[in-house]
């Protein structure tokens, strides 16, 4: 089977097309016919041997996967082949067949294509457990999203929009704006032509945000702090941005704020029941047509290392995926 291969650490571009051979699954351990594997940054920072996970070379990089059960260990129950999932791995996604743990694999609606399911774990996984297990979001609170138009961000919008929350979204243009809007956010505020503070603080009635999703930090944190509701709640998603922003304890303590980190990817080890129910709720809001993932772009196996380069430059909108399948 065809997969992008990294023989040493570096860059995307350094990646080779390679014919391997997949081992069958162990006990425990399915494997799949991969269709469409999503991107992601973090597949970059693997590739470069800077990811908390450095797999031996040489290996494929990709963290999600879509496609179909071929065969099963022993002690499998939950699928079967021919069963239509997605999956999640710690590496191994860039390849046409994978190998994953039972409790990685989730089955797909029949009405969701793989397109779909390859690009939505790692986001919708990440805005939900974010708004929900971590922030608590309620019905009727103000959400403001950063990075709106982003493939977390976007997702972020959509979630918080499920749970009832007012959604505010700031992004880098009208363009990208427009889409955040054609998600669901009912306010948008331009981070190149406003000031996040004044416009947060005006279309809350000078009260702000009571929650706040921020993948971007630097520049956009800092703002954040100064827009946030008494009692409200910071979600440190990533730093798109480049800058890990430093926090001012005082204003925490004026304002009782909270900042809460979240590592989404722990969870698969650390608390493997909270993802299957979180996938269950996310299926339910897709199939009720209160999500709809946007795949901006999809690319060929073969051109992986153009697909990064797209999500890096951070001119994407929603999810860039490969498609993998053989044939």
């Amino acid at each position: 089977m065809r997969a992008m291969q990294c023989t040493a650490y570096g860059d995307p571009e350094e990646l080779i097309l390679a014919e391997i051979e997949l081992p069958p699954p162990g006990p425990g351990e399915v494997a799949i016919d991969v269709h469409v594997a999503g991107v992601n940054f973090a597949d970059a920072l693997m590739i470069a041997g800077t990811y908390q996970e450095k797999p031996p070379i040489p290996f494929s990089p990709g963290f999600e996967a879509a496609g179909i059960v071929t065969a099963v260990g022993d002690g499998v129950r939950r699928v079967a082949p021919g069963d239509r999932v997605m999956a999640l791995v710690d590496w191994g996604a860039y390849a046409a067949g994978l190998i994953a743990r039972e409790a990685d694999i989730f089955p797909i609606p029949d009405a969701m294509d793989f397109t779909i399911a390859a690009g939505l774990p790692i986001t919708y996984g990440t805005a939900h457990g974010a708004l929900v297990w971590r922030a608590g979001l309620q019905a009727g609170e103000v959400l403001l999203v950063h990075g709106a138009a982003g493939g977390v961000g976007l997702a972020a919008v959509e979630v918080g929009k499920a749970l009832g929350a007012t959604v505010i979204a700031t992004a880098r243009s009208e363009a990208r704006l427009a889409i955040a809007a054609d998600h669901g956010a009912d306010h948008t505020v331009d981070t190149i032509d406003e000031d996040i503070r004044e416009r947060v603080l005006e279309i809350t009635g000078g009260r702000g945000a009571d929650v706040v999703f921020d993948p971007v930090g630097g520049d956009i944190f800092d703002a954040s702090l100064r827009c946030t509701a008494w009692g409200g709640r910071l979600l440190v998603i990533g730093f798109a941005g480049g800058r890990v922003p430093k926090i001012p304890a005082n204003i925490l303590l004026v304002k009782n704020l909270a900042v809460l980190g979240l590592y989404w990817g722990a969870y698969r080890r650390r608390a493997p029941d909270l993802l299957a129910a979180e996938f269950a709720q996310l299926f339910d809001w897709y199939a009720n047509g209160q999500i709809r993932p946007r795949v901006s772009h999809s690319a060929d196996l073969a051109h992986a290392a153009k697909a990064l380069a797209l999500l890096r430059s951070r001119e994407a909108t929603g999810k860039i995926v490969l498609t993998v399948a053989d044939g």
